[in-house]
């Protein structure tokens, strides 16, 4: 698994993942709202597995 989620990508993905995870305890409370884990996890990693699919790699080249 290389990565291909670069920074301001995790970012962006942390604060939709935490958005989306809130909705569970406040807003609708209903179960969509643990989807946010999704963008957690692939924050975390560093790697989204459409993004492997789709040939799309968001982090800054070295020495670029």
């Amino acid at each position: 698994m290389a990565r291909n989620v670069g920074g301001i990508d995790r970012i962006v993905r942390i604060i939709v993942g935490l958005g989306l995870i809130s909705l569970a305890f406040w807003g609708p409370k209903t179960a969509w709202g643990w989807i946010g884990l999704v963008p957690l996890a692939t924050a975390a990693l560093g790697w989204c597995p459409p993004y492997s699919l789709l040939g799309i790699n968001t982090c800054s080249r070295k020495g670029s």
